[in-house]
């Protein structure tokens, strides 16, 4: 440990059997230069470093240089993606180390877009510059949201190009997780090591995040059961705020119920099930509507992978793979009509609040009105001067609404209240993200750095983010993203 910076690294993940990883160092780059650093967070992992002392950060965040205890791996997975199983890996990351904090938590700290590795299946290893600020941008975004995510340490330009559609300039992204193992890790598993391959990574995956389980009498089953129930809720949580992932593969999916990998993602502006914005989700696969079903599809191939450890028996395993994914139905309503309740401040629950929610969201589609300005605006005591709040439909709505809060316990006050802080006033809207972005591109990181601050507060109408709320703002109907590799 270095006492002086707070570096505390261990390596419990390349305690497995080699198959799981390889190690090997970053590429150094030619002239890094430091354009992000998160002081917060890095004061949250008891890292202390120089933050005037740019030149050693960007050493150090670039992979040019390790922290004390660094020694880098790129891990091996598989994935199915688009639905279409793969073997892959970390092709152009490396995880230095894990960070253990002053309270004894244990973090991935990861670069992303530090070189080749053996799993770079034919890529160059690197990152481009947007989409690392773009990852950077919105995982912190999410944090603020309180949606669990993963989070960025530090961004670094190399001084390097990269060839995509066009030369771009290179960036490498520090990560931080509470760890990287993914459905696609136990996939691989399943598929490359055996029964007890995956019996190492299942008893790993459970010492680190859910020990609770170490004592039942199937610790396989309620690991499989944990994180059912922590993507379920994650996924409507995601929901809650208009959030599309955009590239939902098994590999994009984590053990421990962390949002990752900000590729294709974005917010949704005006409201529709069906909403895409992903170039490469031509099908739709990963919509707006879909998310629930995708989750659940990636879940089966969990299951699919612990099938070895559920029971001897293949016919008993088989079965109680399936109970477990036939839960994950029940476990997302009941998290999006919790959360959906809290959007609309009601205090109590009754049966009819699930048909008010989607009547709700019926009537948004049906008027194209903006997702998040709705909440935000249900969310005031005086509804805005706006024509679409004077539509029948939403007249009628608006209706049955109010007498639904008025049969609640609690006043009138309480509910405005939840509402405030479960319907955002800001979001990262695609206008202002693409914006910043190509500011950043051209040298001018200010912009960014103002809607970042922003968004670290999106539950208050405040001086910073006032012009990121203009509801007169029209959004782009041919707007998409990209995965940024």
């Amino acid at each position: 440990m270095n006492h002086l910076n707070g570096w505390h690294l261990e390596h419990s993940y390349a305690d497995l059997p080699e198959q799981f990883f390889t190690r090997i160092n970053p590429t150094s780059v030619s002239a890094p230069k430091l354009l992000l650093f998160n002081t917060e967070l890095a004061k949250s992992l008891g890292i202390h470093l120089p933050v005037d002392d740019k030149e050693t950060l960007a050493q150090l965040f670039s992979g040019n240089a390790l922290p004390e205890g660094g020694s880098p791996i790129a891990q091996a997975y598989a994935g199915h993606q688009f639905g279409h199983f793969s073997i892959l890996g970390d092709g152009r990351a490396h995880l230095i180390g894990e960070q253990i904090t002053p309270d004894d938590k244990r973090f991935d700290i990861q670069l992303k877009g530090s070189g080749r590795t053996p799993y770079s299946r034919g890529g160059d290893g690197r990152a481009a510059l947007a989409p690392m600020l773009r990852e950077y941008l919105i995982s912190e975004a999410m944090h603020a949201l309180n949606i669990s995510t993963t989070r960025s340490l530090a961004v670094v330009s190399t001084g390097e190009s990269i060839m995509r559609t066009a030369l771009l300039d290179g960036a490498i992204l520090t990560r931080v997780a509470s760890s990287h193992i993914r459905v696609g890790t136990f996939e691989y598993a399943n598929r490359m090591m055996g029964r007890d391959g995956l019996k190492q990574l299942a008893d790993y995956a459970i010492a680190r995040h859910y020990p609770e389980l170490t004592d039942q009498e199937n610790p396989y089953l309620g690991l499989l059961n944990a994180v059912i129930e922590r993507q379920a809720k994650l996924v409507a949580s995601w929901m809650h705020v208009g959030f599309i992932h955009g590239v939902m593969n098994t590999d994009n999916m984590t053990i421990s119920g962390e949002t990752i990998d900000y590729g294709p993602c974005a917010f949704m502006d005006i409201f529709s099930m069906d909403t895409v914005f992903s170039s490469i989700d031509t099908q739709g696969r990963y919509q707006y509507g879909s998310q629930a079903h995708a989750a659940q599809w990636n879940l089966a191939r969990l299951a699919d992978s612990l099938l070895p450890l559920l029971d001897e028996d293949t016919k008993s395993a088989i079965t109680l793979a399936e109970e477990a994914i036939a839960s994950f139905g029940d476990i997302f309503n009941q998290a999006w009509i919790l959360g959906m309740r809290r959007k609309l401040g009601l205090l109590d629950e009754e049966a009819g609040d699930f048909s008010l929610a989607q009547d709700l969201l019926e009537w948004m589609q049906s008027a194209r009105a903006d997702y998040t300005r709705t909440f935000r605006d249900l969310s005031q005591e005086t509804l805005p001067d706006n024509t679409s709040y004077q539509l029948p439909l939403f007249q009628q709505w608006q209706t049955l609404w109010h007498e639904r809060r008025k049969r609640d316990k609690g006043p009138l006050d309480a509910s405005i209240d939840l509402m405030g802080k479960s319907n955002p006033a800001i979001i990262p809207n695609n206008y202002h993200v693409e914006s910043v972005l190509s500011s950043a591109e051209d040298g001018d990181l200010t912009p960014f750095l103002a809607l970042l601050e922003a968004l670290q507060h999106p539950f208050e109408e405040t001086s910073s983010n006032a012009r990121y709320r203009n509801p007169a703002l029209l959004p782009d109907p041919h707007y998409q993203t990209f995965c940024g590799t």
